[in-house]
């Protein structure tokens, strides 16, 4: 199919004109905003002074994963939380997998996905489930330390040690940091 040369010499224009109008539409606006907004606290976060300062930021960046900005995914996140906290690991697990089938780009989702495993005794999984996560999002410190304690249970420390590192140069006030005194303390940023 041959495009008619007035057309094809406007069709750039009208292609960067739609892309204007997605990118100015509120759902990508609102994520824009959000990403904005997670990477200044993970800028913060790799500087707290304290566990205390940490927490806070800690939660905010949560916060932002557990309540994505699309109603529907946020709606449908708040029924896997709502599963999980009344402690249906097999209704979170059912809700996740359509979740995770319908929105593969949303970390958390393989993050949520992934605890589940998780609970289950399912490492295999689990482990599985936080590469997907780490793809999206390599900064999402629950999956590294979440993985590191697998591979520490699993008797692979060398492993466990590399993802323990890798989330401690992101959240350097992790609770986890215990079970490897190898890593040393927290550094503390003036």
């Amino acid at each position: 199919m041959r495009i008619p040369v007035r057309l094809a010499a406007i069709l750039p224009r009208l292609l960067l004109g739609l892309i204007l109008l997605l990118a100015a539409s509120p759902a990508f606006a609102d994520e824009a905003a959000d990403r904005a907004a997670i990477d200044k606290l993970f800028a913060q976060l790799r500087v707290a002074p304290n566990a205390e300062a940490a927490k806070a930021i800690d939660t905010q960046i949560w916060t932002y994963w557990t309540t994505p900005s699309d109603p529907i995914l946020a709606g449908r996140m708040r029924e896997v939380l709502t599963a999980r906290g009344m402690g249906d690991a097999t209704g979170a697990l059912r809700l996740l997998d359509k979740l995770v089938a319908d929105y593969p780009d949303y970390a958390e989702g393989w993050n949520q996905r992934a605890t589940i495993y998780y609970t289950l005794g399912d490492f295999e999984a689990s482990i599985a489930d936080c590469e997907k996560v780490l793809a999206i999002e390599p900064r999402h410190f629950g999956a590294l330390s979440g993985r590191a304690l697998m591979y520490l249970q699993l008797g692979r420390r060398a492993l466990a040690l590399k993802d323990m590192a890798a989330a401690l140069a992101v959240h350097p006030f992790l609770s986890e940091r215990r079970l490897f005194p190898e890593l040393g303390k927290p550094m503390t940023q003036i």
